[in-house]
């Protein structure tokens, strides 16, 4: 915990010294400031797995930040390099607002809704991953409708009117790929661990 605060810590100095847009910034990161203290609370009941998730899901959130979505370099390049009509790390930052949530979901709901694995977990931690999407948008909706046109950079739709149902596949995407490639990982991870107190 102590390392994933440290490197949050560089990651958010680092993103916030001269980022695109100031406002933006504020509410990109957000999440990570939100989500700091609860993990300080449960910092010896979540796996090493979910916490190394959480750091990585943060560090995407305060690079998006430091340029919007829209203009993260790194995009850039892989636009240019697949010949892409838009930067795609907007889609990336859902595919892990997805991957991230599904681990910890499933990580609540077996140690401590003490559910068993099956479909029905299966099928709660994707439409809990969705939920998180649905709620995001509407946060994205609400920052539209107060900011206006200065909600531009924050949404980052890039002109695709389909913006918020691509977000939300990207995420559903991003919860299928940790509960299929991850889960294997997560068993061993939460044996480690041990039962819940």
């Amino acid at each position: 915990m102590i390392g994933l605060t440290i490197v949050w810590a560089a990651g958010l100095l680092a993103s916030g010294l001269r980022p695109y847009d100031r406002v933006t910034w504020w509410m990109e990161i957000a999440p990570v400031l939100i989500v700091l203290p609860g993990l300080w609370l449960m910092r010896r009941r979540l796996t090493d797995l979910a916490l190394a998730l959480i750091c990585l899901h943060g560090l995407v959130l305060m690079l998006g930040g430091a340029y919007t979505y829209a203009r993260v370099p790194i995009g850039h390049d892989v636009q240019a390099w697949l010949g892409l009509a838009r930067n795609p790390y907007d889609r990336f930052g859902h595919f892990w607002q997805g991957l991230t949530p599904a681990i910890v979901f499933r990580e609540l709901l077996l140690r401590y809704g003490r559910m068993k694995l099956g479909r029905l977990i299966t099928a709660l931690v994707l439409a809990c991953c969705l939920g998180v999407s649905a709620s995001y948008e509407l946060v994205e909706f609400g920052a539209a409708v107060a900011l206006g046109q200065g909600a531009d950079a924050f949404l980052g739709t890039q002109g695709d009117p389909w913006d918020t149902q691509w977000d939300m596949l990207m995420c559903l995407v991003g919860a299928a790929f940790a509960l299929v490639f991850l889960s294997a990982l997560h068993d061993r991870a939460l044996r480690r661990l041990g039962p819940c107190a």
